[in-house]
């Protein structure tokens, strides 16, 4: 799948559109790719791709896999990958968070933003000690499927989830899973009046998460942090008691840094959910 497609009155240049989209087609999933099968997923001439791959390769952007009959990504992608992490605030801000609320929790704590459907993880905290989630800085997840990109999510308004998801059916990764745009939207409804997020195998089975938004100086969600264990055990009390806690704490503080105000972190915070026996 190639990124968006530039409306004509935007002046696009299409040789660097035509660069761009053929950079987006390397997947982690999908690390080498041959040139035929970039000509038939862009839909653009053998010849034009071969020139591309030309320059690419000459600015180490792209390279020839063992055999010379595919390319990988280059070391000149992971440089302006890691440039990109760096130039960002948030992630200078949230890493000593992170790494305080992994230490309190023994499980792995992150950091992802939103790029349209998908939640990309910007900073990853592990204890050595403790299993925890693999999922290393740069992954992409779909937001509907996992807790902390519904984080994010519920902070749309109707109008820009429904360009996001309206009439397309939604990929089903667990039986947890929202397959509709109402299915979702339901479940935002809830995370929006809690707060905070609480999944138990809702993306990849035996991985227990707790979530929370991040607001920047407008009172926006701008990013979501959460805490993964694998097979924890935990209860539905400590899961939505001190564990919760401790994840919507780190936001909270994440969030100030940010500038975000008071009021709209009171408005945003969480609501002990109310347990059978209490």
């Amino acid at each position: 799948m190639t990124g968006p497609i530039l409306a004509a009155s935007q002046s696009p240049v299409p040789g660097l559109e035509r660069g761009l989209n053929l950079l987006r087609l390397f997947k982690r999933a999908r690390p080498t790719i041959s040139p035929p099968e970039m000509a038939r997923e862009l839909g653009i001439p053998r010849s034009t791709v071969h020139r591309l791959l030309t320059t690419l390769e000459a600015m180490d952007f792209l390279r020839r896999v063992e055999g010379g009959g595919a390319y990988a990504l280059g070391p000149a992608v992971l440089g302006i990958g890691f440039e990109y992490l760096g130039s960002l605030d948030i992630v200078q801000l949230a890493n000593p968070v992170l790494a305080r609320l992994s230490e309190a929790t023994n499980g792995s704590a992150h950091l992802a933003v939103r790029s349209g459907t998908e939640m990309v993880y910007l900073a990853r905290h592990a204890r050595n000690a403790a299993i925890t989630s693999n999922v290393a800085v740069g992954t992409s997840l779909p937001a509907h499927a996992t807790v902390i990109g519904r984080m994010v999510l519920a902070d749309l308004s109707s109008a820009e989830l429904h360009a996001l998801y309206g009439g397309k059916r939604l990929a089903r990764y667990s039986d947890q899973t929202p397959t509709s745009f109402a299915a979702l939207a339901a479940l935002l409804t809830e995370d929006r009046g809690r707060g905070y997020g609480v999944s138990n195998s809702f993306f990849e089975r035996g991985v227990t998460s707790v979530a929370a938004p991040v607001r920047d100086h407008s009172g926006r969600v701008v990013a979501a942090i959460n805490v993964t264990l694998i097979d924890a055990g935990l209860d539905e009390r400590a899961l939505h008691g001190e564990l919760k806690d401790r994840v919507c704490a780190a936001a909270s503080a994440i969030s100030a840094m940010l500038g975000a105000p008071q009021a709209a972190q009171d408005s945003a915070a969480p609501r002990r959910r109310q347990l059978v026996g209490t």
